[in-house]
This record gives C-alpha cells, sequence and structure tokens, in this order.
C-alpha cells in the first residue's frame, strides 16, 4: 500500500503550517544535568519549509568528552570551541517563538534545557514535536526508526551520521517527508506542550549504596552497612551533614520509610509526620539523634551486593507466592510464554486491523478477535493499517474520507473475523491489498502479545523502553508511570515511584518519556537495576473523572534501543469503566527478564495504586 508520494510535498492544511527550529545536539552522555552538549547545530524553517536561519558549532564542555568512539569530538577538537554561555543568546533568538523538532526531541530538549539553565536561562519554545514519535503514529513501512533508515525512506541522503550539522540537514528531509504522510492521513500532530521556564536543576545522584539490606536494626545491637536508613524531623547536626556522614559509612539513606526500613532517625516520637506514622505502621524501631550517632561510629561490614549469598542464586528470581489478594499486581491473567508465531490456527498473521464503531465493549471483543487470529489491533489510523473493520456507527469516523482515499479494504466483522480463513475479496466492502502490494512492505516482525502474555527479552544489556499509546481521539489526560518493586511487590523507597513529578529514578535506571499527548513511555535499564529490584510495573491513570471507556485501547510496544523495531506489541481493552491500569510488568525469570502484558484496571486512581505498592502519598 502505497501512502507516500515519491517525491513528498511540504503540506498546506494549517494545522502543519508552523515555524520549526530544528536541532540535534551531540552530547558527553546520555544523563541530561550530568553529561554536557559538546556539538549543536539548528536549521530554521517557515510555514513553507523554506530554510530562515542556521546555526551550528562545537562546544567547550569542560568535562571529559565521553564516548568518542561514537561522536568523534575529542578533547583536541574541543580546545577553543565556545562555551554554551557564550553561544546562548544566538541559539536563543534561533528557538524563540518556534515549534522545535528533533528525533526522539525529549533528549534534545532536555539537555539545552539544562544547558540553558546553566546560564540562568530558558528554553524559549513553547511547543515541541518528535519526528520519531511523529513516525510511530504514521508507522511508515521500514524495519525500524532510525534517523538514517528514515532519511533513506524519504529519500534523503545521510552523508555523516552523529555530526550535528548533518543530521539536522538529514532532519528537515524527514520532517518534510513525515508532515506529508502525516496529512495524507489525517494524523493530528503529536505537539507537546513545554512550560515557558525550565528551572532545571544540575543533576545531583542520590550516591548509590553498595551493600544489602541486611534488614531491621535490633535494640541493642550495631548499625550494619546496607541498612536503610530514614530521617524526620527537626536535627541537632545539619541534615547534609547527618546524610553524608551515614553515606560515607556504608549506610542507604532513604527519603521515605517503607517495611524494608531498617530504622528512623528521629528527636521527638510523638511528631506525628508521615514518616512517623508509617515507621509506626510497619513496626520500623526508632531512634534519636544521639543514639544514632553514637551507633554510626561502629558500622559493622555489610554484604556487597555483587556477592553472593550462601547457597543462594547470583540473581534473585521471581516470587514464588503470589502477591496478596488487594495488591493491584494480580497473576490471574498469567500464562506461559508464547510467541507471536505458536500455533498454525493464524490466519490473519502480519495484518494491522483499526475496528471502528461500536460500543467500547464491542470494538474490544472485535480487536481480540483479530488478535486472536494473528492480526495485531491498531489504535490510529496510520500507514501499517492493512485492514478495517466497521461496526455500527463507524461509518460516521471522520477517518472513513481518509480510508476511502487510501483505498483501505473495509470488512464486515461478522464475516471477516469469524471466518476460518483470511476473508475473501468478496466479503469486504472495498477490494484488499495486492499480494504485490503486501509483498512490498516489510513485515511486522515483533511478537503480538495477547493479555497475559510473556515474552522473553533477549538483550538484558541495552535500554528497554516500553511506549503506551492511545487513540487520538482521546480528550483527557492519561499519566503513564513505573514502580520499580521487590519480590513482595513493594517499593523500596518513593524514589523507586517513577511518574510526572519525579520523572527519573535518582540512579537513572528508570525514566519516564513522553512523546506526544497520546504517547509516553517507560526506560529501563535493566542491567543497572539493583538485585533487590524483581520488578518494574508500568501502569497508566486517567487525570480526572474520565475512564478507560472514554480512552479506548491502549497499545503498548517493547524495543530495545531508540528508533529500533519493536520486540512485542500488545493492544489493551480490558479496562472499561476503571481509572488506572497496570499496562505490563519487566520481571525477572532467573538469570534473565520477561515481558508481561497484563491489562488490569481498577476503578481507583493513582494515588491508591501507588499505596497499593508501598509508596507514601500525602493524603
Amino acid at each position: 500500500m502505497a501512502l507516500l508520494s515519491a517525491s513528498p510535498k511540504w503540506p498546506t492544511l494549517p494545522e502543519y503550517v508552523r515555524d520549526w527550529a530544528l536541532v540535534d545536539v551531540e552530547t558527553s552522555g546520555l544523563r541530561p544535568g550530568r553529561d554536557r552538549v559538546l556539538s549543536l547545530a539548528v536549521v530554521t524553517l517557515d510555514g513553507q519549509g523554506r530554510r530562515t536561519g542556521e546555526f551550528s558549532t562545537l562546544l567547550d564542555p569542560g568535562c571529559d568528552p565521553g564516548p568518542v568512539h561514537v561522536h568523534g569530538l575529542t578533547r583536541a577538537r574541543l580546545a577553543g570551541a565556545p562555551t554554551f554561555e557564550e553561544i546562548a543568546p544566538q541559539v536563543g533568538a534561533l528557538l524563540s517563538s518556534r515549534v522545535l523538532v528533533a528525533h526522539n526531541a525529549q533528549f534534545d530538549y532536555d539537555f539545552l534545557a539544562h544547558e540553558f539553565a546553566r546560564v540562568r536561562s530558558w528554553v524559549p519554545v513553547s511547543n515541541r514535536l518528535c519526528t520519531l514519535a511523529l513516525n510511530r503514529l504514521v508507522a511508515p513501512a521500514t524495519p525500524d526508526l532510525k534517523l538514517g533508515t528514515l532519511a533513506a525512506h524519504y529519500g534523503v541522503r545521510q552523508e555523516r551520521a552523529h555530526d550535528a550539522q548533518d543530521d539536522v540537514r538529514v532532519l528537515a528531509g524527514i520532517l518534510r517527508g513525515s508532515l506529508d504522510a502525516a496529512e495524507r492521513l489525517g494524523l493530528s500532530l503529536p505537539l507537546l506542550s513545554c512550560p515557558p521556564r525550565q528551572d532545571f536543576k544540575p543533576y545531583v545522584p542520590k550516591t548509590p549504596c553498595a551493600y544489602r539490606n541486611p534488614g531491621r536494626l535490633h535494640e541493642g545491637g550495631p548499625l550494619v552497612q546496607g541498612m536503610k536508613v530514614a530521617v524526620t524531623g527537626e536535627t541537632g547536626m545539619a541534615r547534609e551533614e547527618l546524610v553524608a556522614r551515614s553515606v560515607a559509612a556504608g549506610l542507604n539513606m532513604m527519603t521515605t520509610v517503607s517495611g524494608q526500613t531498617s530504622v528512623l532517625v528521629t528527636n521527638d516520637p510523638s511528631e506525628g509526620t508521615t514518616k512517623l506514622r508509617r515507621a509506626v505502621a510497619e513496626g520500623v524501631p526508632l531512634v534519636d539523634e544521639r543514639t544514632y550517632l553514637r551507633l554510626l561510629d561502629g558500622v559493622r561490614p555489610g554484604q556487597a551486593k555483587g556477592a553472593t549469598r550462601p547457597g543462594a542464586p547470583d540473581r534473585p528470581r521471581a516470587a514464588a507466592t503470589p502477591a496478596p489478594p488487594q495488591l493491584p499486581a494480580q497473576r490471574a491473567a498469567a500464562s506461559p510464554a508464547r510467541t507471536a508465531s505458536a500455533g498454525a490456527d493464524r490466519p490473519l498473521a502480519g495484518r494491522r486491523v483499526l475496528v471502528l464503531g461500536g460500543t467500547h465493549e464491542e470494538a474490544a471483543a472485535e480487536r481480540a478477535r483479530a488478535v486472536g487470529l494473528g492480526a495485531s489491533a491498531a489504535v490510529n489510523l496510520s500507514a501499517s493499517v492493512t485492514d478495517v473493520v466497521l461496526l455500527p456507527g463507524g461509518e460516521s469516523d471522520r477517518r472513513m474520507s481518509r480510508i476511502g482515499l487510501l483505498g483501505l479494504p473495509v470488512h464486515d466483522a461478522n464475516r471477516f473475523l469469524r471466518a476460518p480463513g483470511p476473508a475473501p475479496a468478496a466479503e469486504s466492502q472495498s477490494q484488499p491489498l495486492s499480494e504485490d502490494a503486501e509483498a512490498s512492505e516489510p513485515r511486522d516482525t515483533a511478537e503480538v502479545l495477547v493479555r497475559g502474555a510473556v515474552v522473553d527479552l533477549p538483550d538484558t544489556a541495552g535500554q528497554w523502553t516500553v511506549a503506551a499509546t492511545w487513540g487520538q481521539l482521546a480528550t483527557c489526560e492519561v499519566d503513564v508511570v513505573a514502580f520499580v518493586v521487590d519480590a513482595q511487590e513493594q517499593v523500596a523507597g518513593d524514589e523507586d515511584f517513577v511518574f510526572y513529578g519525579a520523572p527519573e529514578h535518582p540512579d537513572g535506571t528508570v525514566r519516564l518519556a513522553v512523546g506526544g499527548p497520546t504517547e509516553q513511555a517507560v526506560d529501563v535499564h535493566l542491567e543497572r537495576l539493583p538485585l533487590e529490584a524483581n520488578r518494574v510495573v508500568i501502569a497508566a491513570a486517567i487525570d480526572g473523572e474520565a475512564t478507560f471507556s472514554d480512552i479506548g485501547a491502549v497499545e503498548i510496544l517493547a524495543t530495545c534501543g531508540v528508533g529500533e523495531a519493536p520486540t512485542a506489541r500488545a493492544t489493551l481493552d480490558a479496562a472499561t469503566t476503571e481509572r488506572s491500569m497496570i499496562l505490563a510488568e519487566i520481571y525477572r525469570r532467573g538469570d534473565g527478564w520477561r515481558l508481561r502484558a497484563v491489562g488490569q484496571g481498577y476503578d481507583h486512581a493513582l494515588a491508591d495504586l501507588a499505596r497499593n505498592y508501598g509508596v507514601d502519598v500525602a493524603d
């Protein structure tokens, strides 16, 4: 199915006519606020795609340039380059009043925001557009969505990968082709609002503790390295100094109290703080500051996290007992690992089906049937959609006009999804794709998971991303979150709850990324997760009184690496009247990791979901 013209044209619809600032940065690492920008390029375009300005420069970061083998920027090459402070006014003028565009835009935007914050300024843009997120909506016929792959697809010559100046030139061609494809599909652009001011602070990492938690402090006993210690209320010693001395002694200083806390330091047990109430409820020992300082002088050696416990496996395995019934991570939907090719009864394998019309329950049932026959279910009209199933009321969907222009086959669900084999042409309202057209496009190699299905993650050394996408017709806001939990399905501390207010775990292992109004993702570095982290639970919650029946289906994609082809996908329709839903979980299995598509909904809001996992949420 050819949805792209041979020569993409700059779109003319008002939504697509904007002033653009295309940006690419090369950096000394992957952590905004900790790492620095080494090279920057900006190209500005007007609403008709004409170039109106450009700027590029190397930068002196004042630090080690990091992976030279990737970007080729050595200390010698950067010597004598300007600092960001020197070029900030010029860059700010180019960005001002324009939509910032980048491939994986959150990365470039966050680095710029931190660089501007260092010179006491802010990124002067109000919206950004990610071409990676845009192409996930478009779903072009490409094996992946990397910058070089999309350049070839849209007919743009790439000369020097990881060179900011060449990358931003390539980005201009990709933007043109992507906008042309999006206009043909009738897609709304995934523009993301950016706060008018970014008060970013320099990255201050939480010092990771190198020792296992030995458990609770016993009365009369010593402190042991690895114990989790929390402090509440006023202290005689400056809190910063008390924490620094504790960390230096090998203790794990926590900002919250949980069932895993070893001891709470307080000078006033009657103060009634949230930490104290939680400590009393959990039976956590209390000591005053004077006693704690005395114990701090005699901390006993602990067991290093890398060491193996006698008689224990090198890495913890998944909990053998199910979670208590009141916890969100119920295992009722669990099933053995399966693959997309399992079973010979998959006549719709390789097809991508969009269901229009019907009630939420009816549409959910049709999508489930499509997946059961081997197809994947789409939540938006995209270039990868091969078939449309029409339920009552679907003919009035505004996408039907585009579907007609694109010549997509429109089917009656009663025949298409219940037939023993692929629907013959006579059963469609329009002709299905020809064999030649289907063969000309790469098949989706992602494993299609039904609710509760499991897939092994083949690469545990890279960064895994679980992205959630929902229909562009949704009118309510959805927040994707993550919980890093232990074998008892509880967080070790509130920092193990990653959400819009705290979008990155202090140690950088789990991070929330936002691609647009209808796409959010959770990035997980599996290899760097601590041994006590047994599971990463990924959930979504509705902001307000709306429910998931108002949102419709939610699609999740699991990918290893930015722009790579997805390893697995699932379309979740389980929630109807619920306001929160467990989307997926990544969990340990022996020495490896697995992904489970969950789709378990709950009537309560995000705060209640977080409390069930042990997060201390203020009333």
